[in-house]
């Protein structure tokens, strides 16, 4: 099995939107293999965001992401499992993302699009050991 990290973000906690979220992630053909809902505290939001460090944006990522409860998944699937995923959230600004995604239908923000998917199958890995080590 393929896996990659998915988080629904505070918004979606928020907006009570995860229960839609993750039954669109299982009507697509994939399992959740862990998940866990925390707020995520700043060292681990500097791990998690690390490539985006000293841009002007990051220290709102941060404020984001831990501002409240988000919930934190491994996703498995049969292969390319990132790419479904990938495909199935939108793109990443939800006034281009295509009707039927979940931000094309759920979102309207940038700097709150509800989810966040591991973009490779490096990343995945890598954000998989920062939020379930020992999984």
């Amino acid at each position: 099995m393929d896996r990659t990290l998915v988080i629904c973000k505070p918004d979606a906690v928020e907006r009570g939107l995860v229960g839609q979220i993750v039954d669109r992630i299982e009507r697509k053909g994939l399992k959740i293999a862990a998940a866990e809902l925390r707020t995520i505290d700043k060292e681990t939001a500097g791990r998690h965001y690390a490539e985006h460090d000293g841009k002007p944006f990051y220290d709102e990522l941060v404020t984001f992401i831990t501002r409240s409860p988000a919930l934190v998944m491994v996703v498995e699937g049969p292969g390319d499992t990132f790419k479904v995923l990938r495909t199935l959230i939108g793109a990443t600004n939800p006034k281009e993302a295509a009707p039927g995604t979940i931000r094309g239908d759920l979102a309207i923000e940038t700097g709150e699009n509800l989810v966040h998917g591991s973009d490779s199958p490096e990343s995945a890995e890598r954000e998989i050991g920062i939020f379930f080590p020992n999984l």
